[in-house]
């Protein structure tokens, strides 16, 4: 059986940030959208904290929603690590790990699960370390998650899409902005 590499900072090409709050998110959200990206290619990680705050509310919002498909399919997923992964497929990558409390959507749910996010060991930081972020912007983006931000993430197309949504986030208070 291949062994799958996990992509350094290079190849991995992923740009993301930290929103402090749910407008600025959903804004960035919006960015991505706005240029061609679709739920497969945009990374959202909040709270589960976070996600009854801001989006179990009634009001309907474009991350609301993505953080919302999964997550109650999610937590009845179990812990053994194959029927995590067959139920991350299953329900479109979006899942909560309830062991950290978690919601995440896109692509990076099957790496964090991969990387043991749900057990002892792992964790969030090591997932977002294997997935090409440096340890020191990880656990900043691992505290802020804690204290009730999201970040956003995706593989941008080109390098120009990649500076469009870095200057378009900052002016939406995008914080820890990773290229």
């Amino acid at each position: 059986m291949a062994q799958h590499a996990v992509p350094t900072r290079d190849e991995s090409g992923l740009l993301t940030a930290l929103f402090q709050n749910r407008d600025g998110a959903e804004r960035a959200y919006r960015s991505l959208k706005d240029r061609g990206y679709t739920d497969k290619d945009i990374n959202v990680l909040m709270s589960d904290a976070t996600r009854e705050k801001h989006y179990m509310n009634g009001v309907e919002t474009e991350i609301g929603n993505k953080a919302l498909e999964g997550a109650g399919t999610g937590g009845a997923i179990g812990g053994l690590l194959g029927a995590v992964i067959g139920g991350i497929a299953a329900i479109g990558t979006n899942v909560l790990l309830p062991g950290l409390g978690l919601v995440v959507a896109g692509p990076i749910a099957a790496a964090l699960v991969g990387a043991g996010a749900g057990g002892a060991t792992g964790g969030l930081v090591g997932a977002l370390i294997g997935w090409g972020i440096p340890e020191e912007r990880a656990k900043y983006y691992e505290e802020g998650i804690r204290e009730g931000g999201t970040v956003v993430g995706v593989r941008p197309r080109s390098d120009e899409d990649a500076a469009y949504f870095e200057n378009e986030w900052r002016t939406y208070d995008g914080k820890h902005i990773y290229r």
